[in-house]
């Protein structure tokens, strides 16, 4: 893609950027709910549309379509919890398909131990915070779908400081979440960090993978 093409392309990313920021800082004041929602689901909606508009290869529509899935999960929650989890379920499942599809070659022990622990680890928390312990065995569930879609990134060609990370980020924002649950009920951390966590999470999963993409295309174009 022509370098001009992709500077006209940033703009999604600062708007995603600056409705992320609106909507934490507004979250607690007296603008409308609606607005609220909108501000949320807009964020991760731009950045759908960043992947949606860099390249219109299989791998971008998959990335865009994984936050489209997203951006319904965060309006979602707003409004039902329970179907926003069953909606960010599925993006997890989109989620694991694509970085299933970009394996990592060569792996060191320490990382494919760590990929184990946030597999392994995630569901049990997950299974362990719930206070009202008739939703244990569903939260776990979700923990699974959460910690296996972290490690597949985690093990993915995909930059481990940028989609692994960003996945890590996405894995303990949830975490918090669930432990608001339970053991941290009533805290203030979980709705202090969460947002920022999760955000942040998303914003480096889609540059990393978009960054890959266009990389091993340039690769592809120099070598033809």
């Amino acid at each position: 893609m022509p370098r001009r093409a992709l500077i006209e392309k940033r703009p999604l990313l600062l708007a995603s950027f600056v409705a992320a920021v609106a909507f934490y800082l507004l979250r607690l004041s007296e603008v409308p709910g609606l607005w609220l929602i909108v501000l949320k689901g807009a964020a991760v909606a731009l950045l759908a549309a960043y992947a949606l508009l860099h390249r219109a290869g299989a791998d971008e529509r998959y990335l865009a379509g994984m936050m489209a899935i997203a951006a319904v999960g965060d309006v979602a929650m707003e409004i039902a919890v329970g179907v926003g989890a069953f909606v960010f379920f599925l993006y997890h499942v989109t989620a694991i398909s694509l970085y299933l599809r970009h394996p990592r070659e060569h792996g060191t022990p320490t990382q494919k131990a760590t990929a184990a622990a946030m597999l392994v680890l995630t569901p049990l928390l997950f299974w362990l915070f719930p206070a009202d312990r008739a939703v244990a065995w569903p939260a776990a569930l979700y923990g699974l779908a959460l910690g296996g879609m972290a490690a597949c990134a985690w093990m993915s060609a995909f930059p481990r400081y940028r989609v692994g990370v960003g996945a890590a980020l996405f894995l303990v924002a949830d975490l918090l979440l669930a432990a608001g649950m339970g053991p941290l009920t009533g805290a203030a951390l979980p709705d202090a960090l969460v947002w920022p966590l999760y955000y942040g999470g998303q914003f480096l999963i889609t540059i990393g993978v978009i960054q890959t993409l266009r990389k091993r295309h340039d690769d592809v174009v120099t070598v033809v």
